[in-house]
């Protein structure tokens, strides 16, 4: 009988990249200036390439999250094991972020439509408002309390 061994390996921790934060930072440029884009073309009552600009808007905004999540989250959390506080701080922004995504996607789902009469115009507006002051305040907690956490270990 042939004896088997079973390697245990750990996970493969996330290396440092200095240039991830600055990268992270202009992708909320980028976001912002998308989002605020939409909102513009709704103002003026063009909708005719809004559900397209959401898509858009969508798959940059998971792109980056995606970012955030592996290299960013993964990171700081591996980092901040001993460090019960800050541990406890990013896990928090980090279940928070979820539900914004949830948030966000299902705006973008909700006007994937090809009509806006005057409910519809004044719905958008709402929501894209509400949206746009979370991913406002979310972006700026990020950059102010989140990312500093970021540091080379």
């Amino acid at each position: 009988m042939q004896e088997t061994s079973t390697t245990v390996r750990s996970p493969r921790a996330i290396a440092y990249d200095a240039a991830l934060v600055p990268s992270l930072k202009r992708d909320h440029g980028d976001l912002v200036r998308l989002f605020t884009e939409i909102g513009n073309q709704a103002a003026d009552r063009r909708y005719g390439s809004v559900p397209a600009m959401l898509t858009t808007f969508k798959t940059h905004f998971e792109g980056h999250l995606i970012a955030e999540n592996v290299r960013f989250y993964n990171y700081v959390e591996n980092a901040m094991q001993d460090d019960p506080e800050n541990l406890m701080l990013i896990r928090s922004f980090r279940r928070e972020m979820n539900a914004i995504a949830r948030g966000v996607v299902d705006f973008v789902k909700k006007y994937q439509i090809n009509h806006f009469d005057q409910r519809t115009h004044e719905a958008f507006l709402e929501d894209y408002r509400a949206v746009g002051a979370l991913l406002a305040q979310r972006i700026e907690r990020e950059e102010a309390s989140l990312y500093p956490l970021y540091q080379s270990a």
